[in-house]
């Protein structure tokens, strides 16, 4: 049933004073905001109750938003806004501190999402399935240890020390170094551990057993590249919250946010921005929360999401505001970075446009 504009006018309002206050909504309040009759809110609120869009808690003669009034109120009543000049600077400073240290921005995503939303959060980093092995390189160490080099085709060198049961020749390392190389690179775990079967009659057990060992170790570094990391910060903001003033409820959360943080939402879709709203979560322990996810392009066809986790009372307009914004300014960062400071000329009182899709 579509709404009226009065009806949708009233949910707004709600909406909006009960995000402000965390309190129930008492007609008179209404009433006094759009200049009618509270006997006509009344009537207003009980059938906005009998819609599903309004609910009437039994302590209380005001209303609350149900998870289908925000959700109306997130696609078609809320103002979407953008952040401030001033937002703007300061996410854009705190990137900028980081730009050296890649690997470290991803970690800690989640923390400076926490720290400019002032929710709990989260960060997830998709493992890259692409990535594979462009250089071996062996090094001798004594009869029985070797140095394993090995360089992905994003350009990182990882290597590890080794050793075998077997003495082995060190001046046949160059030629095995050269097998690897021939026929071990541009190969995924599969198709190395295949390779290293076929391979297997030309060499002698002892070379074999070095063989082995670095395509192991090889595949153990694409492995961990492809998993997927979840990390979560900010937990301990909700005991701030009126919704956790209940010690179990705070604690449930909590537990979850630590214990389970890899059954947090991660969408699949690429959208840019995506809102879950209580039972729209999946998990229970997220039936009474709402969480808001952004997406960013890390490049080499990855991406990478942050997660915002807060009451369903959340602040949507701000919060999907400045999530947005932190996830364009990641994807320019891995980009091509975000411009030096004394080239960004911007009115300080004139907001910064963002695009959102929610």
């Amino acid at each position: 049933m579509e709404l009226s504009e009065r009806k949708k006018q009233i949910l707004k309002a709600v909406v909006e004073h009960y995000i402000d206050s965390a309190e129930p909504v008492g007609s008179k309040t209404i009433a006094k905001e759009l200049g009618v009759s509270s006997a006509t809110i009344r009537n207003e609120f009980a059938e906005l109750c009998e819609l599903g869009y309004l609910e009437q808690p039994h302590t209380s003669a005001g209303r609350v938003p149900s998870p289908q009034g925000y959700r109306l109120y997130v696609n078609e009543l809320m103002e979407r806004r953008a952040v401030s000049a001033q937002e703007a600077e300061s996410i854009d400073e705190t990137l900028r501190g980081r730009l050296e240290d890649m690997g470290g921005v991803l970690t800690n995503a989640g923390q400076l999402v926490s720290t400019i939303v002032n929710y709990p959060a989260y960060s997830v980093t998709s493992g890259n399935a692409a990535l594979t092995v462009e250089r071996f390189e062996l090094l001798p160490v004594d009869a029985t240890g070797f140095i394993s080099v090995v360089m992905t085709s994003d350009k990182n060198v990882k290597s590890q020390l080794q050793s075998t049961a077997l003495a082995f020749d060190a001046a046949r390392l160059s030629d095995l170094k050269n097998l690897l190389n021939t026929h071990f690179t541009g190969k995924g775990r599969a198709e190395m551990s295949a390779r290293l079967m076929s391979v297997s009659e030309q060499l002698s057990p002892e070379m074999f057993l070095v063989l082995s060992r670095t395509v192991e170790y090889a595949a153990d570094i694409l492995d961990e590249a492809s998993r997927r990391d979840v990390e979560t910060t900010g937990a301990s903001r909700i005991l701030k919250m009126p919704e956790y003033r209940d010690v179990d409820k705070a604690h449930e959360l909590m537990t979850f946010l630590v214990d389970d943080k890899e059954k947090l939402p991660v969408p699949e879709d690429g959208a840019p921005l995506q809102i879950l709203i209580g039972p729209e979560n999946v998990n229970e322990a997220l039936h009474d929360t709402s969480v808001v996810v952004a997406s960013y392009d890390i490049g080499d066809g990855m991406r990478g999401l942050v997660g915002v986790v807060g009451p369903t009372r959340m602040d949507y307009a701000t919060v999907t505001a400045r999530l947005s914004y932190f996830a364009e300014s990641l994807t320019k960062m891995f980009g091509k970075g975000l411009p030096p400071a004394e080239t960004k000329k911007t009115d300080p009182q004139k907001p910064k446009e963002l695009s959102s899709h929610v």
